[in-house]
């Protein structure tokens, strides 16, 4: 009997759960995943050393040659995560006076493990 192939859903969120293992053993600590809102998603929320609210777009690309994964966050995908992020922000007034900063981890699957490129400031609101 011929196997199905793993959902995309679900290898996505075991990528953003890897990615969230590997930020914290950076330092960052979690507060979210996957904050919806009307306007999009947010894959992870997450608070850095000096009190800075992190939004991160996780991406994972199953060929590193054909570019990173970071190469996909379109600046529509950016306006997004950007109203994504004002709206998380107005629901959570203790947050509004951290400094914020928009992160892109990219993720490849080889050979059984992930391996990740953390790009810290990817893009800021309103670049494009």
């Amino acid at each position: 009997m011929k196997q199905k192939p793993p959902n995309p859903s679900t290898i996505g969120l075991h990528a953003e759960e890897s990615a969230r293992g590997f930020l914290e053993q950076q330092g960052l600590e979690h507060i979210v995943s996957n904050y919806h809102c009307r306007g999009g998603e947010i894959d992870l929320i997450m608070r850095a050393a000096d009190s800075t609210l992190v939004f991160i777009e996780v991406r994972l690309r199953s060929n590193r040659h054909c570019g990173s994964g970071a190469d996909t966050v379109t600046t529509a995908k950016q306006q997004k995560i950007s109203k994504t992020a004002l709206h998380y922000l107005q629901s959570h007034p203790q947050y509004q006076e951290s400094p914020l900063r928009f992160d892109v981890v990219s993720g490849s699957l080889h050979q059984g493990c992930y391996h990740f490129d953390w790009i810290e400031e990817a893009f800021w609101p309103g670049d494009n």
